[in-house]
């Protein structure tokens, strides 16, 4: 059974930091693309950044330059750095993991960890 476990959220004023980690009990860590994403009230889900087993790194335009996304396969963890954090960057953040395969898409969900950034 997959489990993702996010932790790191809470409340930041704007202009201050988090970071979230990801926990991922997930057989072969290594081959799958993590990452984040969020959803805010009455807003459709969307990626924020995503780092696949091998290759570059890929980001929202508007967490640029301010969020950083990382993996230790060794631990079997992922984490997002947010910086200069900003009142829109409110929202409920997941960990996903995902890799396809002959038999099909594997897709999987963390509960999701509530970020918020308000002064």
């Amino acid at each position: 059974q997959v489990q993702l476990v996010e932790s790191g959220g809470g409340l930041v004023q704007p202009g201050g930091s988090l970071r979230l980690s990801c926990a991922a009990s997930i057989t072969v860590f290594s081959i799958y693309t993590m990452g984040w994403y969020r959803q805010a009230p009455g807003k459709q889900r969307e990626l924020v950044a995503a780092i696949p087993s091998g290759g570059s790194t890929n980001y929202a335009d508007s967490v640029k330059g301010r969020f950083a996304i990382s993996r230790d396969n060794a631990k079997n963890m992922v984490y997002l750095q947010m910086n200069s954090l900003k009142p829109e960057d409110t929202a409920v953040y997941y960990c996903n993991a995902y890799r396809q395969s002959f038999r099909g898409d594997y897709n999987y969900w963390g509960q999701g960890t509530q970020v918020t950034v308000s002064s």
